[in-house]
């Protein structure tokens, strides 16, 4: 089945198709922010647009943090996995809706 990665496909194969993936996955963000590399270089490694760029590619994709890191300029890829971790523990902690007293 050619053109299909599957089980009997080296993992070097697989991971070409990911990276090809992932660096769509760039453009496609990059166009929609409307930047350029300059302007991905320019930005703090913690930029909140970085940051949802980086979820999607750990969603989409299997590609590394370390390469994740790389490719968006983040610096560390602890730094990567610090900010997605902070970034999905906010999401679980819902504040409790303010109520209002009926007297």
């Amino acid at each position: 089945m050619a053109g299909q990665a599957g089980e009997h496909h080296y993992a070097e194969d697989r991971f070409e198709s990911d990276e090809q993936k992932a660096r769509r996955i760039v453009a496609l963000e990059l166009k929609r922010l409307g930047w350029g590399p300059e302007e991905l270089a320019r930005r703090r490694k913690g930029d909140p647009k970085k940051v949802r760029v980086a979820r999607r590619l750990r969603e989409e994709t299997a590609m590394t943090l370390k390469w994740v890191a790389r490719e968006l300029h983040m610096g560390a890829w602890t730094h990567v996995s610090n900010l997605l971790s902070q970034e999905r523990t906010r999401k679980r902690v819902k504040r409790p809706k303010e109520t209002v007293s009926m007297i």
